[in-house]
């Protein structure tokens, strides 16, 4: 019996849901738009603001389908009406970040050219201070992608841990070389 798949999903206020053919699923916000293709063997049905899934059969794999479209549904509908957000820090002498235009994002992290990235369709990005990074978008999976890669530009490092990390991130620090 799957945990996660039995649950059921609140609809909350001001978004709507539209199952197409093929189990093509449009999920409609205040924060946008999304759009995925589950599998044809996983039922999927709205009933009075709930949204619940349902499988065929006890198979391995239509079991794991089953909590897997559950979970993808839940994060469709919590991005276009929450949203997601991850916020990066930069901890270095000299590092900092800025955006250049609305849909480039520039890094100086410590490299003789500052790294440009651009930032794809359907995210947000804000610098509240030149050492803070927010990502915001609908689409979870972008968001996680996209500060992913801005870490990976400069990784800390465990000596002194410099570079980009997540706010929560724990970095372990190492000791350096002692003097006999």
């Amino acid at each position: 019996m799957s945990r996660i798949g039995n649950q059921s999903i609140k609809v909350p206020a001001g978004v709507s849901l539209n199952i197409d053919a093929n189990n093509h699923v449009i999920v409609k916000g205040p924060l946008g738009e999304l759009s995925f293709t589950f599998n044809n063997n996983i039922g999927i049905k709205v009933e009075n603001d709930e949204i619940s899934v349902t499988r065929p059969n006890d198979s391995l794999r239509i079991k794991a389908l089953h909590g897997t479209t559950r979970a993808l549904l839940n994060n469709m509908v919590i991005g276009v009406s929450e949203g997601y957000t991850k916020i990066l820090d930069i901890k270095g002498v000299g590092y900092r970040a800025q955006l250049k235009d609305p849909k480039t994002l520039v890094l100086n992290v410590g490299y003789s050219n500052p790294v440009e990235m651009e930032i794809p369709e359907g995210l947000t990005i804000d610098i509240p201070k030149n050492t803070e990074v927010h990502v915001k978008g609908a689409n979870k999976q972008m968001v996680g992608e996209f500060a992913a890669n801005i870490r990976k530009v400069r990784q800390p490092e465990p000596y002194l841990g410099k570079g980009i990390r997540y706010r929560d991130e724990h970095v372990r620090r190492k000791e350096g070389k002692t003097a006999k």
